[in-house]
């Protein structure tokens, strides 16, 4: 291996000196990212407003992916949190769609590809929802929500799980997959 700049390695070098990871490109590249749709709602304010105790926080997480052709593919992150308080009265809901087109690399597996579409890309998009996301409750009156990072690994597998099971009971395979829901979360 080759010290690049900093001494740090480059990588092997084929027969013809370039990287073989160099001449593929990366995976995964994000064309764009943009937000297609928010709401918020805070039906009770301002009394919703007043100290009290803090609601409980239910946080969903849902991930679609599209294929748009030679155009790449368009991949969309849903998060929705709710809060309501033991009345079952709804404090604020908010909800976040945030988007981005990726295109797939030159060597990628068509096996790899829903990989990195329902697991990395989401992964990448996910900072930005989430920070949408929680500023919109913060600018709607309340304590900041704290969400941690998800395990998108972990959701693609209670996915394509809840598809083997209903493929087994001869259920109709819906249109997309069913959202997987991520842990309640908690205002501070």
């Amino acid at each position: 291996m080759a010290d690049g700049p900093n001494g740090a390695p480059t990588g092997a070098t084929s027969e013809g000196g370039a990287s073989p990871t160099a001449a593929k490109g990366p995976p995964l590249t994000v064309r764009t990212q943009y937000l297609k749709d928010m709401s918020f709602e805070n039906p009770g304010a301002p009394a919703t407003l007043m100290p009290t105790a803090g609601p409980k926080v239910a946080l969903s997480v849902d991930v679609n992916a599209k294929d748009l052709g030679d155009q790449g593919f368009e991949v969309v992150l849903m998060l929705r949190a709710e809060a309501k308080r033991d009345s079952d009265e709804v404090i604020f809901l908010g909800e976040v769609q945030y988007a981005g087109v990726f295109s797939m690399g030159e060597g990628v597996a068509k096996e790899h590809v829903q990989l990195l579409l329902l697991i990395e890309a989401p992964r990448l998009l996910f900072p930005y929802a989430r920070s949408i996301l929680t500023n919109s409750i913060r600018d709607g009156g309340f304590p900041p929500l704290t969400i941690q990072p998800i395990d998108f690994l972990a959701l693609y597998q209670q996915r394509v799980a809840h598809m083997k099971q209903q493929q087994q009971q001869g259920a109709p395979q819906p249109a997309s997959p069913a959202p997987a829901a991520a842990p309640e979360t908690s205002s501070a």
